[in-house]
């Protein structure tokens, strides 16, 4: 494996959040922001939103307020969103990136985040495409990264390989691993089996990692993704989201079942009280709020989505991986991984796709 170069962390971090977005706006996001800065001393906030819905927090500590006077609603098509509210918090929020803020985060609409991010941001050099990353709980008692959830529907081999690059800096960041393993998700483990931009995309993973650009461990399937096979799966947008989408779907499922046969009869309500403590364990491995925080990867700014339906506990998730993301210099080792990748003769990017109205077509809501 090549050495990457060290990144000291960032002794303070700025976060801009857009306080209005998401389904509960202020009712969530400012709870939330409140109980960040308690657990994070060295974190400050730019609050981004109408200004009189932001009065609650005027004098909190290490913060700032910024005025928005319009909101990107969970509605709003990508049009909208980039070209007719352009004062929007969402809009503001992204700004701020550009005026010292290290990282952003946002609850709204996720086409319209990543539309406007990639039209203010744009991408980094050697990156064709941003990717939506967020990570799964495995049996291992940690979590599987896993992108593209819904940014890009049709990919090539070589948006696959950014991918895996994009994946691998973020653990590296978030979690502190220096060489992730990486995974291609596929129909069996076989190099032959696949589409054949799939077996395509083998190929180049696998030059890369025999290069030390990183560790491609193989093909992997769907139930490696829980079994904690890999620490990240690459794949495509559309099957990223239909992953994401079915994996929340038989959670809640999972749970409604246990639920209802712990109150079928006296006696099975009696076992779930004896049971309590375990199901309460149950309960917290399996909270889809811990993983709240999606990385939007791949552009020139940090930008963190969180769930639209969030509550404050969720958010709070968000906030903390966007900060564990920016202080520890996410931004910078994507750079790195990504130039590494390009001078040892991997695929150069194509240029970036100039027109932003042609984005509603590849963004998908992934939250």
């Amino acid at each position: 494996m090549s050495a990457h170069s060290a990144f000291t962390p960032l002794p303070l971090v700025r976060l801009a959040v857009d306080c209005m977005g998401g389904d509960h706006g202020v009712s969530v996001t400012l709870p939330a922001c409140r109980a960040f800065l308690d657990k994070h001393p060295q974190a400050e906030l730019v609050l981004v939103g109408v200004i009189a819905s932001l009065e609650p927090a005027r004098n909190w500590p290490r913060c700032t307020l910024v005025n928005a006077t319009e909101v990107v609603t969970m509605d709003d098509p990508v049009e909208v969103a980039l070209r007719k509210k352009r004062d929007s918090s969402m809009r503001v929020a992204l700004q701020q990136l550009k005026e010292g803020a290290h990282v952003c985060v946002s609850a709204g609409n996720t086409g319209a985040l990543m539309a406007v991010s990639r039209y203010l941001l744009k991408t980094l050099e050697g990156v064709d495409r941003p990717a939506i990353a967020t990570v799964m709980p495995n049996r291992r008692d940690g979590y599987t990264t896993v992108l593209d959830l819904g940014a890009n529907v049709d990919c090539t081999p070589e948006h696959l390989l950014q991918f895996a690059v994009l994946g691998s800096a973020l653990v590296a960041a978030v979690d502190g691993q220096a060489e992730p393993s990486v995974g291609l998700l596929n129909i069996g483990e076989e190099a032959i089996k696949g589409s054949e931009t799939i077996k395509r995309a083998g190929e180049l993973l696998r030059a890369a990692g025999e290069a030390g650009h990183l560790r491609f461990h193989g093909n992997v399937e769907g139930n490696d993704i829980f079994k904690g096979t890999v620490d990240i799966v690459v794949c495509d947008g559309f099957v990223g989201n239909v992953l994401l989408k079915t994996s929340e779907g038989l959670a809640s499922m999972l749970g409604d079942f246990i639920k209802q046969e712990f109150t079928r009869t006296p006696l099975a309500k009696l076992a779930a009280l004896v049971a309590l403590p375990v199901l309460k364990r149950f309960k917290h491995r399996v909270d889809h709020r811990r993983y709240n925080g999606a990385a939007l990867l791949g552009l020139r700014g940090l930008v963190f989505k969180s769930h639209g339906s969030a509550d404050a506990y969720a958010f709070e998730h968000a906030l903390a991986r966007a900060y564990d993301a920016a202080r520890n210099r996410l931004l910078d080792r994507v750079q790195d991984r990504i130039g590494d990748t390009l001078q040892a003769g991997g695929p150069a990017a194509s240029p970036p796709p100039a027109p932003p109205a042609g984005l509603a077509a590849s963004s998908q809501q992934a939250a």
